[in-house]
């Protein structure tokens, strides 16, 4: 069992392996060590003692969903539990609605179906900050005992206010209208996660969905919107594009805060092609203030589709909580990264597939183009034909992982694929600008929930994104 001293947070929430670190006597003890702090940090003037608990679709979450309940009731506090697994932006927009204290979910997000966690929402609606996830890991380490309380949990509906919120920030019924104007369908991949059927609510019984029962298994991979997870998807689409039917299709990671796309040829299309097109759409419109805000990891066309609608790009590291700390202290119109999430100044700082969706949508209703026209549409705008892939290495121990970073951080290498590097940025992990100008980049970093490096490419054609990968894993394999 993983001992109280060992529990430590990623760039989103505290996770493992179901069984081996995440057991009930560790939901039990992050849960209280959790809203013991919620309690302890609540703003002035908030005199709430609700904190919400929800959950998402893997094996046993609903279970250890109840158990963290029984955590938070034995803190004093007065526990609130989803009727329903729920995505994990559900949650932090009824944490702001209710007033609450913050939120507990039980999810792992994207991790393969072994994995289990726990995310902390802040009573401001998005994830709690690092400074946050470190003094709940003094409390873990101080080994204080609460037991769990005995009461009955009571239990909330928090789909439905949630979809009310959203539609007070896309018109639905004249989205659905004008889908079917267009004669455009949608076809949502759910990936057996917690968004399935929201859409659907949203639009209609137009939008048709696969892969919406739940299935702790996700199929048999990480419940996570990447190409190689969604041939079921393109499959689909490129069958109804022979019979001569225009298709948008949606997919959503396992916990809905993520968002990825095929188009109507049957492309796939990552959060690095739509984000620039949300940043052309929204930013039009001179009554939405903000910056836009983007990972280091983010593709380059955000930066110019920005700052071609006047608007300034901050960067951050990986990590939508970097994201979110811009979120609080300035107007953003969005902020996006790499992984999937899209957040929205008009919403909370927080990344929410659903609605990310519905702009999507909303953006292609407005131009009257389908997704792979309108993509290609606003790359030739902006004169940078990009292409990106990314591939996850497995490392075999800790100490694997130290000697890579050591040899990458001391020295990193001066050309990658027979290309000059041009700019070493060490923010977040290595990222290395490769010849001149933009486009051409390849960055190492390790992930912070599972044992990863990985390695992002963007490059003006899919052959020089091959060979910069391929040359990558040989150099990283080489060490």
């Amino acid at each position: 069992m993983q001992s109280t001293g060992s529990i430590r947070f990623g760039t989103d929430g505290w996770r493992g392996v179901l069984g081996v670190d995440v057991t009930a006597a560790t939901v039990l003890q992050v849960a209280t060590a959790a809203a013991q702090e919620l309690a302890a940090a609540a703003p002035e003037g908030l005199n709430s003692r609700e904190v919400l608990i929800g959950f998402d679709r893997r094996f046993l979450a609903p279970e250890l969903a109840e158990l963290a309940a029984a955590a938070v009731q034995g803190c004093n506090l007065l526990p609130l539990l989803a009727a329903d697994p729920t995505p994990t932006p559900t949650m932090s927009w009824c944490v702001r609605h209710r007033q609450a204290l913050g939120a507990l979910v039980v999810t792992a997000s994207h991790n393969p179906p072994e994995w289990l966690g726990i995310k902390i929402k802040g009573p401001f609606g998005g994830s709690v900050d690092s400074a946050f996830t470190k003094r709940v890991e003094r409390r873990l380490r101080a080994g204080s005992v609460v037991p769990p309380g005995r009461d009955p949990i009571s239990r909330f509906d928090a789909w439905t206010p949630y979809l009310a919120g959203l539609s007070q920030l896309v018109d639905c019924r004249m989205l659905a209208q004008r889908l079917k104007d267009m004669d455009l369908r949608v076809l949502v991949d759910s990936m057996h996660g917690a968004a399935a059927g929201g859409l659907r609510r949203l639009l209609g019984p137009s939008t048709g969905e696969i892969r919406s029962y739940r299935d702790p298994l996700f199929g048999g991979h990480a419940p996570e919107p990447l190409a190689p997870n969604l041939s079921d998807l393109t499959r689909r689409i490129k069958a109804l594009r022979i019979l001569e039917k225009a298709v948008v299709g949606l997919a959503f990671d396992g916990d809905g805060d993520r968002l990825a796309a095929v188009d109507e040829t049957g492309a796939f299309c990552s959060t690095q092609q739509l984000i620039p097109l949300l940043i052309d759409h929204l930013g039009r419109d001179a009554t939405r203030p903000g910056v836009v805000v983007k990972t280091v990891s983010g593709s380059d066309l955000m930066t110019v589709v920005a700052e071609d609608r006047g608007r300034r790009v901050v960067e951050t590291p990986v990590g939508f909580k970097h994201i979110a700390a811009v979120m609080r202290r300035e107007a953003v119109l969005l902020g996006g990264e790499e992984s999937g999430g899209v957040g929205f100044g008009c919403h909370m700082p927080e990344r929410d597939g659903l609605l990310a969706a519905l702009l999507v949508l909303e953006a292609l209703v407005t131009a009257e183009q389908p997704l792979g026209e309108r993509l290609a549409a606003l790359q030739q705008r902006s004169g940078l034909q990009l292409h990106y892939d990314r591939l996850d290495l497995h490392l075999g121990d800790l100490a694997t992982r130290n000697r890579l970073l050591a040899v990458l951080e001391q020295q990193p290498p001066q050309t990658v694929a027979g290309e000059p590097v041009t700019d070493v940025n060490q923010r977040d992990g290595i990222k290395l600008r490769l010849g001149k100008g933009l486009g051409h980049w390849l960055m190492l970093r390790f992930s912070g929930t599972e044992p990863l490096l990985r390695l992002y490419c963007e490059a003006p054609s899919m052959e020089q994104v091959r060979t910069t990968l391929a040359w990558a894993e040989a150099f990283v394999q080489g060490l």
